[in-house]
């Protein structure tokens, strides 16, 4: 490290956070001049957190590896604390970032709090205002909000929420979202590498789906769920609609990547049986790599999810998201018309993914709503920003 650098570590654990902060490592890492980037991974989420590692071409400086078998919110986040102390002594950055709304996120944020060394907050200020909607999702980011010195808000209205918090202004900074720029990345290598596109294509067919039943004039529906609340009732609920909605569109295929999580994968086999191969048109695969969902959420025609980042994700490239939430921290893309909330709703699911399927004006409508959360440039912002708070 050079005299004049500043040592930036990015802290994260999960897959999702991986994807959101890859762009901004690989964008710190271009002003080596400037930055002495660390990357610190706790591994909450081992195997898929690796896969995201590989498909970025990213190293660790220092790999916590805290996942256990049958690990709960408790060990998560004593383990990631107590880690985090030994690290955070060694390194001492002058900065530590963290991203959005994970366990790691808020406990690596309160371990740099005790050692008084400044958080920053990527994906700072969404809220939906309910503490256990998602949980402990929504109590995260307010935590992580309270300890942070500097906020990265996507978009207008996570700068409100951060604002009616009582955070300072000059302290918050709209930057679009990392995980748009990210998918950029991703997909324009798609599009310019035939190999790499041929090579996912492949991944798929091993995986249990072909894309080429597409060019029958098919329609995909993408479906992906794991939050808690929807534990127990919820995804039994879900489970039946998408069965209802399988053998309403015969024509249609469904494909359904599985959580590794017990809590998703019992529901499924409860409703569909222990042999999940008896429907010719939907099809149960095992968690897929970044890159391969990237390219099946690209041929999708819509997409069914409980999750966060595809909310954002997923209008990019055009696709209509129904989410299985009552709640989202992501209004501006309801408020754009690129996404609705349908719950664990079995009617709800099934009324709206067959409306969307059926009829062409309603898909239009969703399909060319503009995507609010921002152009591909976001960790460039955030660097740029970051440079003049540490006074490069």
């Amino acid at each position: 490290m050079t005299r004049q650098q500043k040592t930036v570590m990015l802290v994260f654990g999960t897959r999702p956070e991986a994807i959101k902060m890859a762009p901004l490592i690989k964008e710190f890492q271009k002003k080596s001049d400037i930055f002495n980037t660390l990357v610190c991974v706790t591994a909450q989420h081992r195997q898929l957190l690796d896969q995201v590692m590989d498909v970025f071409h990213l190293t660790a400086d220092y790999d916590l590896d805290i996942m256990q078998q049958g690990q709960d919110l408790y060990d998560i986040t004593s383990r990631v604390l107590l880690s985090m102390r030994d690290v955070l002594r060694q390194a001492r950055p002058d900065l530590v970032l963290v991203h959005g709304d994970t366990t790691t996120s808020t406990a690596a944020a309160l371990a740099a709090f005790y050692q008084q060394i400044p958080v920053g907050h990527i994906e700072a200020g969404l809220r939906t205002g309910n503490i256990y909607s998602p949980w402990p999702e929504e109590m995260n980011r307010q935590i992580t909000g309270r300890i942070a010195s500097y906020h990265f808000a996507p978009t207008e209205t996570s700068r409100e929420n951060l604002l009616k918090e009582n955070v300072h202004p000059s302290n918050i900074y709209v930057t679009g979202n990392t995980v748009i720029d990210a998918l950029h990345l991703v997909v324009n290598e798609l599009k310019c590498d035939k190999r790499l596109a041929d090579r996912e294509r492949q991944t798929l067919i091993g995986c249990g789906y072909d894309v080429s039943r597409l060019n029958e004039g098919k329609k995909l529906v993408l479906i992906t769920g794991h939050r808690r609340e929807n534990f127990g009732d919820g995804f039994h609920n879900i489970c039946k609609a998408i069965k209802m909605l399988v053998l309403r569109h015969p024509n249609v295929d469904f494909i359904y990547p599985m959580h590794l999580n017990p809590n998703v994968r019992n529901p499924i086999h409860q409703v569909f049986g222990e042999n999940l191969n008896d429907y010719q048109n939907l099809f149960f695969i095992e968690p897929l790599e970044y890159l391969s969902f990237v390219y099946l959420m690209e041929k999708s025609f819509l997409v069914l999810t409980d999750s966060g980042g595809v909310q954002e994700e997923a209008p990019s490239l055009g696709k209509p998201v129904l989410v299985m939430r009552d709640t989202t921290e992501r209004p501006e893309a309801v408020l754009a018309g690129t996404v609705k909330l349908v719950g664990a709703n079995y009617q709800k699911i099934v009324d709206e993914v067959s409306q969307l399927i059926l009829d062409d004006h309603s898909y239009s409508l969703m399909s060319k709503a503009n995507n609010p959360y921002g152009d591909g440039q976001a960790s460039k912002r955030i660097v740029e920003i970051i440079r003049n708070i540490l006074g490069q």
